[in-house]
């Protein structure tokens, strides 16, 4: 797809933190994930790098364009897939475990199949 599933991991945890927190830093990213500080310090500085992401002098992350179109994208395919395997009966926690796998490596034409096949 975009890029790397851990970028695209990341991209999606600061999307859904901004809908949730007044302001998005790597510490609430940390939490949000169970990773160390240092490990999200990193991989903010390669997003950041990459143009997927803006940090301000305060710290706090926003998505740039492209970083948003990403994160929108694995989102989606998170949301959808994850409800999907819930209403066929798969337990939450492992839909939600399974769907996060899948949104990385499904194709693009797959993934509207299922789309258009689930809606």
């Amino acid at each position: 797809m975009h890029g790397n599933e851990s970028a695209e991991n990341y991209l999606e945890t600061i999307l859904v933190l901004s809908r949730r927190l007044p302001v998005v830093r790597s510490v609430d990213v940390a939490t949000e994930l169970n990773f160390k500080k240092s490990s999200v310090s990193v991989a903010m500085k390669k997003l950041r790098e990459s143009g997927h992401i803006i940090v301000s002098p305060e710290g706090y992350i926003s998505l740039t364009e492209s970083g948003k179109e990403i994160a929108d994208c694995i989102y989606e395919r998170h949301t959808l897939l994850s409800s999907w395997l819930k209403r066929l009966g798969v337990d939450p926690k492992i839909a939600a475990e399974d769907a996060c796998r899948i949104e990385h490596v499904i194709s693009a034409e797959s993934f509207e199949a299922i789309k258009q096949h689930i809606r």
